[in-house]
C-alpha cells in the first residue's frame, strides 16, 4: 500500500433504492455505483484504493469493477464500524487514509484536494455542507440551523490516529468516523463538501443521479431502394401488399435501414455497411429486424438507451396511412420502447425524381439516445 490509501466501504446489503441488488452494485449511467466511486478516487494524492465488501458479495464485486486493477477486496463485518476496523487493519503502514462510502460515488477532485491539505495541520478532515432548509422537530418547534452542517465522505485522517481511535471506541454504533475521532480527542477540521457527493439511498436518488450524468445524442439515417417486380415489399418491419417490392441484398426495408443508420450515428458506431456489408453472403435476404436489434444492443452495451425514433417514408405508392400503426408497433417492439416513442410519417415528392416516378422508395430517420456523459 502507498502512503495515502482510500478505504472504500461497500459492505452494505440494503436495497432501499430498489433494483434487487445492494445499491453499490446497481448500474448507474453505464457502470456500477462502486465502479464510479473507485474511478472518482483516481487522484495524484491517492496511492492506493482498498475496497471492503460484504460476505457473499465476491461475484457481484467482480462484475462491478470489471478489469480495474485493485487489491483483493476485504470481507467486512456486521456493522460499518467493524468493516472500517477490518479495512484499517489491512492497510497498516499507510500514513493517511480516506474512509469513503461507495454510496457517494461522484467525488470531485477538489474535495480530495481540500481534505489532504487539511491533514497538514489537523488529525482529520471531513467534507460538509451548510444546512439550507428550515429544520423543525416533529412537534413543530424550530431548530436553529446556523451551527448545523451535513457531513459527507470521504473522511480523511492521519492513519495511526484514526486506527487508535477505532481501537479505543467503546460506545454504540457510531454515525461516522469523525464521531469516533472526536471522542478520542482528535482535531477534526471541516472542509467544503460538494452537492455531487449526495448519498444514493432511494430509487429517486438514482433517477436524479442518472439524469444528471447522461447526455442526449441524435443520429440521422437515409436509405433508398429500387422497386422491382417479383420482390416482397417490407417497410418498417412489416410486409405490405403491393405489385412490386424493394430490391436489395437483404429484405431491402428502407425504413429499418435508415433507422439502423440513425441509431449507429447517435453512438458514433459507423454505418450499416460497416456492420452488415452487402458483400457478405450471410445477409442475403436477411430480415432487417436483425440490423435494428444489433444497433439497439450496441446502444445498451455503451450504457445508453434509445428514447425516440422518427421516420419519414418518401414514396408515391403504396399509401402508408393504413399501415402506419402496425409499423410503429413493430418498430417499438424491436427497440423495446412504447409506441408513443415511435413516429412514422409519409410524404411524396409531388411526382418529381425517382420516387415521384415510382422507381423506388426512400426513407429518412432520426434517433435520439441518451448515453453516459463520459462515453
Amino acid at each position: 500500500m502507498g502512503k495515502t490509501v482510500a478505504l472504500v466501504v461497500a459492505a452494505g446489503s440494503g436495497s432501499r433504492a430498489g433494483g434487487g441488488l445492494p445499491k453499490q452494485y446497481r448500474q448507474l449511467a453505464g457502470k456500477s455505483v462502486l465502479a464510479h466511486a473507485i474511478d472518482h478516487l483516481a487522484h495524484p494524492g491517492i496511492d492506493a484504493v482498498q475496497v471492503v465488501i460484504g460476505e457473499g458479495q465476491d461475484e457481484a464485486y467482480r462484475q462491478a469493477i470489471g478489469e480495474r486493477a485493485l487489491p483483493s477486496p476485504l470481507t467486512g463485518g456486521a456493522s460499518r464500524r467493524e468493516s472500517v476496523r477490518i479495512g484499517l487493519a489491512a492497510i497498516e503502514g499507510a500514513e493517511r487514509v480516506l474512509i469513503h462510502d461507495a454510496a457517494r460515488p461522484f467525488l470531485p477532485a477538489s474535495v480530495i484536494d481540500r481534505l489532504l491539505s487539511a491533514l497538514d495541520t489537523h488529525d482529520g478532515a471531513v467534507p460538509a455542507l451548510p444546512v439550507v432548509d428550515t429544520l423543525a422537530r416533529r412537534d413543530g418547534a424550530a431548530i436553529a440551523r446556523g451551527d448545523l452542517v451535513r457531513v459527507q465522505t470521504p473522511q480523511a485522517f492521519r492513519f495511526d490516529a484514526i486506527r487508535a481511535a477505532h481501537a479505543a471506541w467503546s460506545g454504540d454504533e457510531a454515525t461516522d468516523d469523525a464521531q469516533i475521532a472526536r471522542a478520542a480527542g482528535l482535531d477534526v477540521a471541516l472542509v467544503d463538501g460538494d452537492s455531487a457527493l449526495e448519498k444514493l439511498t432511494t430509487d429517486a436518488d438514482f433517477l436524479r443521479a442518472e439524469a444528471a450524468r447522461m447526455t442526449s445524442r441524435t443520429g440521422m439515417g437515409f436509405d433508398v431502394h429500387a422497386l422491382a417486380a417479383g420482390e416482397e415489399l417490407w417497410l418498417g418491419g412489416i410486409r405490405i401488399p403491393h405489385d412490386r417490392g424493394l430490391k436489395g441484398h437483404s429484405d431491402a426495408d428502407v425504413v429499418l435501414h435508415a433507422l439502423t443508420d440513425a441509431i449507429l450515428g447517435a453512438i458514433a458506431a459507423g454505418d450499416i455497411g460497416d456492420h452488415f456489408p452487402p458483400s457478405d453472403p450471410q445477409w442475403r435476404g436477411a430480415a432487417s429486424s436483425l440490423f435494428i436489434e444489433q444497433a439497439r444492443d450496441l446502444v445498451g452495451r455503451a450504457g445508453g438507451r434509445i428514447v425516440h425514433a422518427d421516420v419519414t417514408i418518401i414514396c408515391e405508392a403504396p399509401r402508408i396511412g393504413p399501415f402506419r400503426d402496425a409499423m410503429r408497433a413493430r418498430i417499438a417492439d424491436l427497440l423495446r420502447l412504447p409506441p408513443s416513442s415511435i413516429s412514422v410519417k409519409a410524404t411524396t415528392t409531388e411526382r418529381l425524381g425517382f420516387t415521384g416516378r415510382g422507381e423506388g422508395i426512400a426513407a429518412q430517420a432520426v434517433a435520439t439516445v441518451v448515453l453516459p456523459e463520459d462515453r
